[in-house]
């Protein structure tokens, strides 16, 4: 997959907006990306999970850790493509049930490769990390569909964790 070929696919599912945005960290914007857009038009999380699935490493010791709720799907579709197992990392403890904030089987040392949908200020995506590094995952590296290109990456990889992006918001409103 060309990453012209995903951008092409996120168009034709609407899932990049124009107009004037709120953004979940309290920023504005004049464009959005949809992300419940694009993980529910099939040929979208097609090429998503094959693109994540083709930058893998480490094949059956590394899971991939979905963040709850954009990344779960991602997850599951890559998980699908890649044959390797998944966990999700919940938002917040569940207060019912087993209460974990984990959910799926992870094992203490195991090498999680989180999935994002976009990346902002990657705050979410740095939560996510933390729960798992405190439930034992091994966690170096996330795999995200688009960066926003506004700090996250930095971010993020100021946590310690590498930042590989299929496309970012510069190729994804080049030539509109």
């Amino acid at each position: 997959m060309t990453n012209q070929e995903l951008i092409d696919a996120l168009r034709e599912a609407d899932a990049v907006q124009f107009g004037e945005f709120e953004l979940s960290h309290g920023g504005t914007s004049e464009y959005y990306v949809d992300k419940y857009l694009f993980e529910t038009d099939p040929r979208c999380l097609e090429l998503i999970a094959e693109a994540f699935a083709e930058r893998l490493e480490g094949g059956a010791n590394t899971k991939l850790g979905g963040v709850a709720l954009g990344g779960v799907p991602l997850a599951a579709a890559t998980s699908v493509a890649a044959g390797v197992p998944y966990v999700i990392a919940r938002k917040q403890r569940k207060e019912y049930g087993t209460g974990n904030l984990i959910e799926g089987d992870l094992e203490e040392g195991e090498e999680v490769v989180v999935l994002e949908d976009i990346v902002t200020t990657g705050t979410s995506l740095i939560d996510a990390v933390e729960a798992l590094r405190e439930a034992g995952a091994t966690v170096n590296r996330a795999l995200v569909v688009v960066d926003r290109e506004e700090g996250g990456r930095e971010n993020v990889e100021e946590a310690g964790v590498e930042v590989d992006a299929l496309v970012t918001a510069s190729e994804l409103l080049a030539n509109r």
